[in-house]
């Protein structure tokens, strides 16, 4: 049994045997799993098991301890699920027979979205999960990068909603299949809450491996394929944009090729700073019901910027977010939307300092089938 603790002082149970609890509670849970061990419901509680679940939260590592019973000696054992600050996000629990081994845990690690930065904060410990290749680990990425990863899933709206607006209480528990790159198929369950407090504004999350030979990730579908593959050869280049935020949420086809859009320190680093207030300013007007078109500067992967066309349409989904859709079209100099400002193919920016993890970009392409 896995016990999410997102948010102090209110766990619940995130999953029981493999299977989705969606944010249970633990005391009915608890009670149900200590009743299918007799030998140790005759001699111990629900408020001892869950004294032993608090340590271990609190210590932020495993606990196992034997119990003897008339049946013979039990073992409770108690392992954390470490986010990327040593925070214990999660423990898996787990009571039988001490001369039974334990079953063997899919890998799990928390994360946090911080709104003020953009950014999912993971730890090291990602890479043991299928879909993360250990050369391509960075200790943070953006909601457009997980969102790629993923190749079946339909909550996007959902999703951005709570991680845009953290209102206390809201949390949410979902299931995606993702793939590496390479075409290899996985399946990740992902529990998040929202928090505001003083480790900041955002979302803490809880990321299950629960990829299995018995439940193959789902392929995509017909309609998906069939629209994407269209886009492709149409050189369309659609996403999702959080104009207020100045970031890009997700791409609905293939990226657009001239846009560094990864491996980004900061997912705002799009978009030219200059041009940041006019997209918030664009956001007003879509919000409205309009569609509108105007040019930008966005970052090359040359380290320089490119002016980019950018028509935005309101989305048409229901969202609590202002979100828009936004297809991206390589802007010619002279574009009747450009600006003074945008006029310059390659507008070189300051590179004493690097963007964002351009060597795990570089492990991405293939050690270095591309120049930075």
């Amino acid at each position: 049994m896995t016990i999410e603790t997102l948010v102090p002082d209110d766990p619940s149970v995130a999953s029981v045997g493999g299977e989705s609890r969606e944010f249970a509670a633990w005391q009915r849970s608890l009670q149900r799993q200590l009743a299918k061990v007799p030998a140790m419901y005759d001699v111990m509680t629900t408020a001892e098991i869950l004294e032993a679940v608090s340590l271990v939260r609190e210590r932020a590592a495993m606990s196992q301890r034997i119990v003897e019973t008339r049946s013979g000696p039990h073992l409770l054992r108690v392992r954390p699920v470490l986010g990327p600050a040593g925070d214990t996000h999660a423990v898996q629990l787990w009571m039988g027979p001490a001369s039974v081994s334990p079953p063997v845990l899919g890998p799990a690690v928390g994360a946090i979205w911080d709104l003020d930065s953009q950014t999912i904060a993971v730890p090291s410990g990602i890479v043991e999960l299928a879909g993360v290749a250990p050369e391509e680990y960075t200790p943070r990425m953006s909601i457009a990068e997980l969102f790629h990863r993923v190749s079946t899933f339909d909550r996007h709206g959902e999703v951005l909603d709570l991680l845009y607006d953290p209102k206390p209480g809201a949390k949410l528990q979902f299931e995606a299949a993702i793939t590496d790159g390479a075409g290899c198929p996985s399946r990740w369950r992902i529990s998040m809450r929202a928090r505001e407090d003083q480790r900041g504004r955002g979302a803490w999350w809880l990321i299950e491996d629960i990829t299995s030979p018995d439940h193959p990730a789902q392929a995509p579908g017909l309609e998906r394929v069939g629209l994407r593959e269209a886009h492709r050869r149409a050189g369309t280049r659609l996403a999702v944009v959080q104009l207020a935020h100045g970031a890009i949420s997700h791409w609905l086809t293939d990226p657009a090729p001239w846009i560094r859009w990864d491996y980004l320190f900061s997912p705002r680093d799009v978009f030219h700073p200059d041009d940041r207030a006019r997209l918030v300013t664009l956001s007003d007007q879509v919000s409205t019901g309009y569609a509108a078109g105007i040019v930008v500067r966005t970052l090359n992967y040359d380290g320089g910027y490119t002016p980019t066309s950018l028509l935005v349409y309101p989305y048409p989904g229901y969202s609590r977010q202002p979100l828009a859709i936004v297809q991206f079209v390589h802007a010619a100099p002279g574009s009747p939307l450009s600006t003074p400002a945008s006029r310059t193919v390659w507008q070189v920016r300051d590179r004493t300092s690097p963007v964002g993890y351009d060597d795990q970009l570089r492990a991405r392409w293939g050690r270095g089938s591309r120049s930075l």
